[in-house]
């Protein structure tokens, strides 16, 4: 069963756009790479942004390289951005429909 690791992100404003720029050309590159994850959706409003990431293997990227991605997220963000973190259980989900 695949899980979606939810974070989200509450960015001070002056940060906004390098917080944007360090995820999507950074972080969720380095994320993928690790191979425990198969899809990820960042999305934004105002200065919160979510990052959906669904991962066949949660326990397996928390316990070898969670610890080495945070530290690096730190380095650049040592302050102005706060987190919150939710795992979610996916019961179901349904392809995109071909017809309408």
């Amino acid at each position: 069963m695949n899980v979606i690791y939810e974070i989200t992100a509450t960015v001070r404003p002056d940060l906004t756009a390098d917080y944007e720029s360090y995820m999507r050309n950074r972080h969720v590159p380095d994320l993928l790479a690790t191979g425990f994850f198969v899809s990820v959706r960042f999305s934004r409003s105002g200065n919160r942004f979510r990052v959906c990431y669904e991962s066949n293997d949660l326990d397996g990227y928390l316990s070898r390289e969670a610890a080495r991605l945070r530290a690096d997220f730190v380095e650049h963000f040592p302050e102005g951005v706060e987190l919150s973190r939710e795992n979610w259980d996916v019961i179901e989900s349904w392809p995109k429909s071909s017809e309408r």
